[in-house]
Parts: C-alpha cells; sequence; structure tokens
C-alpha cells in the first residue's frame, strides 16, 4: 500500500448503542470489541440511552455506522425514533443502520422498510456482521 492509499483511506466508525431499558449489554460489548479488533473506529453509547441521545451520538461522532442492540422488544418503538431523528439532522442517508438483537421476523420487513439496512439476530456471526459493513459501509 503506497503512503497516498493508506492517508486517503478512512476508518469506518461505528456507533454501538444500547437504547431503551434493555440493561443487557455483554453482546453489545462483544459485538464492540470484535468490530475494534476488525479495525473499525468504535464508539460505544452505554446503557439506557434514550433515542435522541443515539441520535445526537451519532452526529457528533459522524458515524459511518449506527449499530442499535435492542433486547428488550420494543425495537419498534425506539428504532424509528432514532431513524426520524436522524433524518431531522439530515444524517440518515449516509450512514449504514443496523439492528442487532431478538427481533421477530414478522417485524424485520417493516423495520427494513422504515430504513434499517439489515438486522443480525441470536446465530448471526461477527464474520457475517463485520463483512456486511466492509461490504455496505457508506464511501464518504
Amino acid at each position: 500500500m503506497s503512503v497516498e492509499q493508506e492517508q486517503t483511506e478512512r476508518t469506518i466508525r461505528c456507533l454501538v448503542a444500547k437504547v431503551g431499558l434493555d440493561g443487557h449489554d455483554r453482546g453489545a460489548h462483544v459485538i464492540a470489541r470484535a468490530l475494534r479488533d476488525a479495525g473499525f473506529e468504535v464508539i460505544y453509547s452505554g446503557l439506557h440511552r434514550a433515542p435522541d441521545e443515539v441520535v445526537q451520538a451519532a452526529v457528533q461522532e459522524d458515524v459511518d455506522v449506527v449499530g442499535i442492540s435492542i433486547l428488550s422488544g420494543a425495537h419498534n418503538t425506539l428504532v424509528p425514533k432514532i431513524l426520524d431523528g436522524l433524518k431531522e439532522y439530515d444524517a440518515f442517508d449516509d450512514r449504514l443502520i443496523l439492528v442487532g438483537g431478538i427481533v421477530p421476523d414478522d417485524d424485520q420487513e417493516e423495520l427494513r422498510g422504515q430504513g434499517v439496512d439489515e438486522i443480525f439476530g441470536p446465530g448471526a456471526s461477527m464474520e457475517e456482521m463485520i463483512d456486511y459493513i466492509h461490504q455496505n459501509a457508506p464511501e464518504r
């Protein structure tokens, strides 16, 4: 790799966010570490974030990927609020939006229709997620 290539390549920035009252964050920590080890720059939101806090973090940190970890079953309420907030700040179109956790099949199509790019449920591998980000992260 030439020096010029190194200077022009940009590290993909990922926000791993825990939204709502869901207090289970072991998986989010594992994912954050795996993304870091794969060479991404990772920001972890911490527990119990409001949708607006996730939006603010995504905008302020200028992330390429917003990963929303949710196990509480409130995905149909909280994820659309994050999507709407990103749209309000004109920060939706150039970001990859991922959801991880337990999302019933019937709800996945609706979330994708609202703008979620991919949903990784139980059993998804880290390699699958990392490959998806590499292939789909927006070039900015």
